[in-house]
């Protein structure tokens, strides 16, 4: 991913129309983005996983399969100064 692509962190289901409309939304101002699945992001080790991004989004909507996951991604997030976005 470029440095300024955005990491969506949830687990992306296809229909779900929070997702979709995150995806189009994002596409429509022209950020390039990846949804980072929260089962990737090992708690203790998200730098390795989420280094790549200039910021990262909270997907709304998300039963989140991992919420140790999810809430890693927010930890690296504050503890970095990485910009975030959650809802």
């Amino acid at each position: 991913m470029s440095s300024t692509s955005v990491g969506i962190v949830g687990d992306f289901e296809p229909g779900r129309p929070t997702h979709e409309a995150t995806g189009r939304a994002l596409s429509h101002v022209g950020l390039p983005f990846e949804w980072v699945p929260t089962m990737e992001i090992p708690p203790g080790h998200a730098e390795q996983r989420l280094a790549a991004y200039a910021g990262l989004f909270i997907s709304p909507g998300s039963p989140y399969r991992s919420m140790d996951g999810a809430l890693a991604a927010v930890r690296h997030a504050r503890e970095r100064g990485v910009p975030l976005v959650g809802t």
